[in-house]
């Protein structure tokens, strides 16, 4: 029996969504043989998301860099002007407890910013992309601040107070992010601390949709770097960015 030979995807916002699809669906089928639970759940599905998609994009995009949550990363990524950045599952926690507030993280980097990216909800059958923008809804009355379900940052929740936000609870990073995108929240403020792959492909999906993008000081969001950590991060509607920055700076003043 002769072997097939893969198909190579050559646009990148295609190979972007397809891998969030295809790992959406894996993680769904790993959660649905009702062998494993909890804690075990999450690990497994972890590794068998991140294992498609290593092997997909080495395949697919060889010479492109790559840093993933559930691999060792390695300084040669560094060196190269594309870089992809995922997170194969967002929210294990929120996978494991078989809730939908979970994602599927796929973006491209270049040179250092978030230029292509796919978000898949598998729990709600949805991948939004950065390629796909659509107009936003209307934004909420009182205005809507998704939060930690666990752990809401101090800020967040004293920016809520000072502009009369309603609190959303939710889990992942990437469910946070959409859900400003698809009109269940109009600000994501988050200073607990993240990683690159947390809001990589998050970020590259809002800005495609036109939302405000930054760090909660109002500098811009680089990517690719040797510290992967980023402390924090602010996704919003444009209109009010400018007021939930000021709030940041006067909550930190008032600390």
């Amino acid at each position: 029996m002769s072997g097939s030979t893969s198909e190579i995807v050559k646009d990148d916002a295609d190979l972007a969504a397809r891998l969030a699809d295809a790992a959406g669906k894996i993680l769904l089928q790993v959660r649905a043989s009702g062998l494993i639970g909890g804690k075990a759940l999450g690990k497994a599905g972890d590794v068998t998301a991140n294992q498609f998609l290593i092997n997909a994009l080495r395949e697919q995009r060889a010479d492109d860099g790559l840093l993933s949550e559930e691999s060792k990363d390695t300084e040669e990524r560094l060196s190269k002007s594309r870089v992809w950045i995922i997170d194969p599952v967002d929210g294990t926690r929120e996978y494991g407890e078989e809730r939908t507030d979970w994602a599927v993280h796929i973006a491209l980097t270049v040179d250092g910013a978030p230029a292509i990216g796919a978000v898949a909800l598998p729990g709600l059958d949805l991948v939004l992309r950065s390629d796909q923008p659509a107009p936003l809804p209307a934004a909420g009355e009182p205005l809507r601040m998704v939060v930690s379900r666990t752990r809401p940052a101090a800020e967040a929740v004293a920016v809520a107070e000072a502009i009369g936000a309603e609190l959303v609870p939710m889990g992942s990073a990437g469910a946070k992010a959409m859900a400003v995108i698809r009109g269940e929240a109009d600000i994501y403020l988050h200073s607990g601390g993240q990683f690159e792959w947390d809001s990589c492909a998050p970020v590259a999906v809002a800005q495609a949709f036109g939302l405000h993008c930054s760090r909660i000081d109002g500098s811009p969001l680089v990517y690719n770097q040797a510290d992967t950590y980023m402390p924090d991060l602010l996704i919003c509607r444009k209109e009010h960015a400018e007021m939930v920055l000021e709030k940041v700076k006067a909550a930190a003043q008032a600390a």
